[in-house]
């Protein structure tokens, strides 16, 4: 990729995995971080490489900042969005306005100042429960959540600009992530911080539903893949492992990395609605494969013990007794 890099989302997660690997392969940053009063940067605060980037504050729900953003950028990899399925039930405007609306800014932008590369973030939680195994990018989309409703138009409306006015879109679809910085909402975070603190059992919800889990540092890779390969342009690709495991599997596998027994709680907060569960996500990730050179570098158990000492080492970060939505 050639020119300024605009990374939206940056301070985030995911985003913040990847701003450091474009640093670590030598592009020009400019990263997006949502406006606050305290100017923070999310964890680009505390990240090695937060005096390599130029860091822009704004709000990816207007039009404005977005618009202001993308000056002077080829590649744009768009990573802003709302991603708590829990809170989706509470405020579904708020996720439209975030991942519809704040999509459309992007693609907007990038259409009236000819962008030459625009990647858009999508989710496994697009296809719903698994109609069939492994998944592949064929498979019926399906909003079982609100969340997941809105990153389906926000997907369709990425390839709707790609087909309509040649923008050159590339969709990537990861499925689960996991790793350091990963907010204590999600299962392993929740899971390891619970276990670290010592509580008696583990307040959890369903435990049956199965998952395919990707390191980060693997997801941001595949997202750079992904983005140089222009045999995918105009199409959604998935990342993923090509492997599934059920959440009460992966609770006790964290608990034997960890080396402690452990009780479980079922908490009624925790459990989704039922026809909005999502009972089974497994990736066929043969498109990746086939058209990039990207590997994950991570096992599962890998992955998962370098998870367990960040969140080791970050555990004042957690509130492992509350249920965050």
């Amino acid at each position: 990729m050639e020119g300024k890099t605009l990374i939206t989302g940056a301070g985030g997660f995911i985003g913040s995995h990847l701003v450091e690997l474009c640093v670590q392969r030598g592009l020009e940053v400019r990263a997006f971080v949502h406006y606050n009063g305290n100017n923070r940067w999310g964890w680009l605060d505390q990240s090695p490489v937060r005096d390599a980037i130029e860091v822009v504050s704004g709000d990816v729900r207007d039009f404005d900042s977005v618009f202001r953003a993308t000056q002077g950028c080829q590649t744009i990899l768009h990573l802003a969005a709302l991603i708590g399925i829990p809170y989706s039930y509470v405020s579904p405007q708020a996720y439209i306005r975030t991942n519809v609306e704040g999509t459309y800014n992007v693609l907007e932008a990038a259409r009236m100042q000819g962008t030459r590369r625009v990647v858009v973030t999508s989710t496994s939680e697009t296809y719903g429960t698994a109609q069939y195994v492994p998944i592949d990018e064929k498979h019926p989309a399906v909003g079982q959540s609100p969340y997941a409703a809105t990153k389906v138009g926000a997907d369709q409306l990425a390839l709707s600009y790609y087909r309509s006015f040649e923008l050159p879109v590339w969709v990537v679809r990861p499925f689960n992530t996991y790793g350091s910085r990963q907010s204590a909402r999600a299962f392993i975070p929740t899971v390891i911080s619970q276990l670290l603190a010592g509580q008696e059992s583990v307040k959890l919800g369903n435990l049956a539903p199965t998952r395919d889990l990707t390191f980060a540092k693997d997801t941001a890779a595949g997202f750079l893949a992904i983005a140089g390969a222009d045999a995918l342009v105009g199409t959604a690709t998935n990342i993923g492992m090509n492997a599934e495991i059920s959440m009460g599997a992966l609770l006790q596998k964290i608990a034997d990395i960890i080396g402690v027994s452990v009780q479980i709680q079922t908490d009624e907060q925790r459990l989704r609605p039922e026809n909005s569960e999502v009972e089974r996500l497994w990736c066929d990730n043969a498109r990746v494969l086939e058209h990039t050179a990207w590997k994950p570098a991570y096992t599962l158990d890998a992955g998962l013990r370098e998870t367990i000492e960040w969140v080791r080492g970050h555990l004042d970060t957690y509130k492992p007794s509350t249920y965050n939505v």
